[in-house]
């Protein structure tokens, strides 16, 4: 069963919004800041890049792709072991995280599924609907849920 969800990341958007705003404000009320304006307009291009995290399981693949699709990955089905639903700490943040626990890619929340790789690696997906993600991996690949 194919599985498509795309996820809003509100704080990267609140975040690029500010920076467009202080960045307009900038530009045309300080010309001498203007340099200051560029770098604000670069770091919304780049909140933007990461303002929403779409998730696909189809065609024996897992897919996910940050923003208009420049950041993605892809992972087989075959090579997942296991699935869990998990709850990130606080302090685990947004954007493509390495931790402990492996790399974790999220835009918003908390909540996520956690995959063991046959390699050993773990791979988090950042979601706000992690149980329809975890049925809809485990109908594909016929890997259990661990938690």
């Amino acid at each position: 069963m194919p599985y498509e969800h795309r996820q809003l990341g509100t704080p990267m958007l609140v975040g690029v919004g500010l920076c467009a705003l202080l960045g307009g404000v900038l530009w045309f009320a300080a010309p001498e800041l203007r340099p200051a304006s560029a770098m604000l307009g670069a770091v919304a291009a780049l909140l933007l890049c990461f303002s929403t995290l779409t998730t696909r399981v189809r065609e024996g693949r897992l897919e996910c792709a940050f923003g208009p699709g420049l950041i993605r990955r892809s992972i087989p089905l075959p090579e997942i072991r296991s699935i869990a639903v998990v709850r990130n700490p606080w302090y685990s943040g947004y954007g493509i995280r390495i931790g402990p626990r492996g790399v974790l890619w999220n835009v918003a929340g908390r909540d996520a599924v956690e995959l063991e790789l046959v390699s050993g690696k773990v791979f988090r997906i950042g979601t706000d609907e992690p149980a329809e993600l975890a049925r809809a991996l485990e109908q594909g690949t016929g890997a259990g849920r661990v938690g």
